[in-house]
């Protein structure tokens, strides 16, 4: 591993922190800047939207404001370096608290295809597949 391959891996690690954080802040415009244009995204495996960065924007925005907060722990980041892309398989946990002190919690995979671009690492590609539910109402999922 060479000195670039560990500056590429430190910037494809901040980039999944900067994901998380503007999704448990809501701050969209941070969240636009993870992605390329034209980038796709999918949580259809927790119920959740498919789309273009700003349709699944919309919808995160309206869905979110039913958890009074939420934390998105990412971990055990398995990088692919190759040339100008990569390709980045990590974990994440996340409860999501309800107004009612409720807390929701869910965990899996974030599957992201990423590109450099003059600005850095770009995800181009997100897929969330989602492993298990704790805390639904109803019978838990999957």
């Amino acid at each position: 591993m060479d000195l670039q391959d560990l500056s590429d891996r430190i910037e494809i690690a901040d980039l999944l922190t900067r994901y998380a954080a503007a999704v448990d802040r809501r701050d969209w415009d941070q969240y636009r800047s993870v992605f390329t244009p034209g980038a796709r995204i999918d949580y259809t495996s927790a119920g959740g939207a498919a789309g273009t960065v700003d349709e699944v924007c919309g919808w995160l925005a309206e869905t979110l404001v039913m958890f009074e907060s939420t934390q998105h722990l990412i971990s055990n980041l398995e990088v692919e370096l190759d040339g100008d892309a990569a390709a980045v398989t990590a974990a994440f946990f996340n409860p999501m608290k309800l107004p009612d002190g409720t807390v929701w919690t869910t965990g899996g995979w974030y599957h992201h295809k990423l590109l450099r671009t003059p600005d850095g690492w770009r995800s181009r590609e997100l897929r969330e597949e989602s492993s298990w539910f704790q805390g639904l109402p109803g019978p838990e999922p999957r």
